[in-house]
């Protein structure tokens, strides 16, 4: 009976110890993102080779823009009274979607005239950057890498995955959101 409350003593001693914390069976690597990083970084600098070449074919003035995306003015009004739009201000605005080599995507019949309440709804990043630096009456031509357009999946219809784009843009009003 002493070997029995002696031997429950101790498996009731050795039982009684804190837990210790379970080791994953497999151990996750950082591979896979590492690779989607130097994959996006070898697109990034293949797209801005073909970008420099076309700005460079059609001689224009190409402004950088801080957002990552290139533009120049086709018709600039230098008229300091007009504003650029402000947040919830209504853009009425007509655009056209070319590929780098020229060709037409979207005409800008086909895309019809379109009236967006800045950042208040979707939109394309590049175009509502561009956007955002326009006036009334003015055009402009852009050039906006994949990450800026439409990225990774496209506009699942006839923009590919990852393709750069060129918009002509034309702001035909802008009214201001009475907020502002």
């Amino acid at each position: 009976m002493n070997k029995l409350l002696t031997f429950a003593l101790v498996l009731l001693a050795l039982n009684c110890k804190t837990p210790e914390a379970r080791r994953p069976v497999s151990v996750k690597t950082g591979s896979f993102i590492d690779a989607s990083v130097e994959r996006n970084k070898k697109r990034f600098a293949q797209e801005q080779i073909s970008i420099e070449k076309v700005m460079k074919e059609q001689g224009n003035n190409y402004i950088a823009s801080e957002s990552g995306f290139w533009y120049y003015y086709n018709n600039k009004i230098e008229i300091d009274t007009l504003k650029t739009p402000l947040f919830g201000d209504v853009i009425n605005y007509n655009y056209n979607v070319k590929a780098l080599n020229g060709i037409l995507i979207y005409s800008k019949e086909e895309l019809k005239t379109q009236n967006y309440a800045m950042d208040r709804e979707e939109l394309f990043t590049g175009l509502r950057e561009g956007l955002k630096l326009m006036k009334t009456g003015e055009t402009a031509t852009f050039i906006f890498p994949s990450q800026k357009a439409y990225g990774y999946y496209g506009d699942e219809n006839k923009i590919g995955s990852n393709t750069p784009i060129i918009c002509e843009v034309t702001v035909n009003s802008i009214t201001q959101n009475q907020t502002n």
